[in-house]
């Protein structure tokens, strides 16, 4: 079959299977706050898809959904440069689809899409196009999103690496533009969140994979064998890891850096396997097998999530818990005919994305102290009971 044919074929699933996953979530307050919250790039684009295809779940996340594609494209496209066989390119787009962090990029809504987006972008107009578009591209990331600061720092390092003045001199004029707009969050004394850091790290990758990139990066370093993907990968990593020290990393804000290291992943192992004697390949090819069963069984354990309540003591525990119940729960209520309830704020905000807004005629509670005017709601999934609360009619008399 055609590479192209199969690269459409990966790219068409994978926009279906998230697509279909917009109907299994709800809406998360992270997600509401960032809609309802202080005026983004992001959220322009969330609200002009919402304002086109209506207040949903599918114009919520639809924009991620085509930032993700237009990143596994761009991949692809920037993977020709470091991978010479093309079935080999069509691993690594299939490996990248599978990740469980790319996969929370491409449905969420926040700004790790988005930046990953960028960075493969910028990439591939650094590698493609001349450099007043390099310049042009950069001036506009400044507006788009505090992400980009740890691209300005990288290029910074970069620039020096390659004794490129006027390039240093235009990164680090957006890096403190960047750093005065957005700043970095660094703060607290001492405490040790590496290990924390490189956990979640392991579980955005897999373990297997998230060694192998570290190797990787490490390894170019001794060897020298470092340009502009391994800077912006290792500058952001490293900053990470330093940041840990102190505090608690949002590592949603450096993942995206790390994705970006995934071309000199596979040229390294692409490299590695053809310079060997086929009966010394065998290591290399169960790293593989793997490495692609672990992410099989991640990305079926996200896509059919909801069975996992079976095995959990605790439904709040769950890791897609935060963006569940909300919606449910807003069409029960318009099915007992109420539009508008009291509760805590976040589930206020959820709920509002819904249509159902915030009044004191109801309220929700987890103990009914007036059983005339209380009702029990309850929200199961796969015959799960997952949420269990009551509505109370408040008498205004």
């Amino acid at each position: 079959m055609n590479i192209r044919y199969i690269l459409f074929l990966i790219l068409g699933l994978d926009a279906l299977i998230l697509i279909l996953q917009t109907v299994e979530l709800s809406a998360s307050y992270y997600e509401v706050s960032l809609l309802y919250g202080e005026y983004s790039f992001l959220q322009a684009i969330v609200k002009a898809s919402i304002y086109l295809l209506g207040q949903n779940d599918f114009a919520l996340r639809l924009p991620m959904i085509i930032l993700h594609i237009f990143s596994t494209i761009l991949l692809y496209k920037i993977s020709e440069k470091y991978v010479k066989i093309q079935k080999n390119r069509i691993w690594l787009v299939l490996i990248f689809v599978l990740l469980p962090g790319v996969m929370s990029s491409a449905i969420i809504v926040n700004e790790a899409g988005l930046v990953l987006f960028g960075l493969f972008l910028f990439v591939y107009v650094y590698e493609n196009y001349s450099q007043k578009f390099i310049y042009l591209l950069l001036s506009i990331y400044l507006l788009v999103s505090g992400g980009f600061i740890y691209l300005y720092l990288s290029l910074v390092a970069y620039s020096l690496y390659k004794k490129d003045n006027s390039f240093f001199i235009f990164n680090l004029l957006l890096f403190s533009l960047s750093l005065l707009l957005y700043g970095i969050d660094a703060h607290g004394s001492p405490r040790g969140h590496i290990l924390d850091s490189i956990g979640l790290y392991a579980a955005i990758f897999t373990p297997v994979i998230f060694v192998y990139v570290f190797y990787v990066l490490y390894k170019r370093y001794l060897t020298k064998d470092i340009e502009l993907l391994w800077f912006i990968s290792s500058v952001a990593f490293v900053l990470s890891l330093l940041l840990s020290f102190r505090q608690r990393v949002n590592i949603e804000e450096f993942a995206p850096y790390l994705i970006l290291a995934l071309p000199l992943v596979a040229q390294t192992f692409e490299h590695s396997y053809r310079v060997r004697l086929k009966k010394f390949r065998k290591s290399y090819r169960l790293i593989f097998i793997v490495s692609l069963s672990l992410l099989f069984i991640n990305s079926s354990a996200v896509l059919f999530n909801k069975y996992l309540y079976h095995l959990i003591e605790d439904p709040e525990k769950h890791f897609s818990y935060k963006m569940h119940v909300a919606k449910e729960l807003a069409i029960e209520l318009k099915n007992r005919g109420i539009s508008c309830i009291s509760t805590n704020i976040k589930m206020s905000q959820r709920l509002k994305f819904y249509g159902v807004t915030k009044c004191n005629n109801y309220k929700l509670e987890e103990n009914a102290f007036d059983s005339i005017n209380s009702s029990s709601v309850t929200i199961s999934y796969k015959n799960r009971v997952v949420y269990s609360t009551f509505v109370t009619k408040i008498n205004t008399n």
